[in-house]
């Protein structure tokens, strides 16, 4: 039997299987989901509770993102819980933001409407963050995600104030040293909205310039 290799009709098939997967990233709802995923795994109600939507327009996008092998899902009970395939598809999310704000001249003046002047806003690289606290240096690490994705992952002595939580825990909270405020990555509000309250108590504080996932992955890199 012959075989033909590198037929056109075979060409076809193969990139449009990668444009299968662009497709299913096609919305921005779904990237939101993909995004919130990268930090823990989730139930379709508080996926859809996190992301604004009804359950029914939230099971669906989760059904595509599973289609396309994005997403695992997993039965537990009359629960199902969704996580992330790999780490591949946190890093191809990752790789989507850096191309669209090297490249998409409009994407500046929306992160803004969204997260405000961030020139206001102190930044500190993992790198330095992670040299201080090895030198022993008085920082504080405030992990200012949801307390669900805090308990599956965070830096290592980070306190846990999600932003309902911050104004409580402001007094209790070292008076002297710096203080780093990290969420979810670059397009999070969190750390920003926790700088500025903090700067705003008259505390030195800075924002950290990725996020959780980024910092993990740092840690298992070779």
């Amino acid at each position: 039997m012959t075989v033909t290799i590198g037929s056109r009709v075979a060409k076809d098939t193969l990139f449009d299987g990668f444009a299968r997967v662009a497709a299913a990233l096609a919305s921005g709802r779904r990237l939101e989901i993909i995004d919130l995923l990268s930090q823990a795994p989730r139930t379709v109600e508080d996926v859809a509770s996190a992301i604004g939507q009804s359950v029914a327009n939230t099971s669906h996008h989760l059904r595509r993102l599973a289609d396309d092998g994005l997403v695992d899902a997993q039965r537990d009970g009359r629960h199902i819980t969704y996580r992330l395939a790999s780490h591949q598809v946190y890093e191809l999310w990752r790789a989507l933001q850096n191309v669209t704000t090297a490249h998409h001249d409009g994407l500046d003046a929306r992160a803004e409407a969204y997260l405000g002047d961030q020139a206001e806003i102190d930044l500190i690289d993992r790198e330095t963050l992670r040299r201080r606290l090895q030198r022993g240096e008085p920082v504080v690490v405030l992990d200012v995600r949801p307390e669900e994705e805090f308990r599956a992952g965070h830096i290592q002595g980070a306190i846990s104030a999600p932003p309902e939580s911050l104004g409580k825990l402001l007094p209790k909270l070292p008076a002297g040293p710096d203080i780093v405020a990290y969420c979810r990555g670059r397009y999070c509000a969190y750390a920003d909205q926790a700088v500025r309250q903090l700067r705003a108590a008259g505390r030195t504080a800075y924002r950290l310039e990725e996020g959780y996932r980024e910092w993990a992955l740092s840690e298992t890199a070779p």
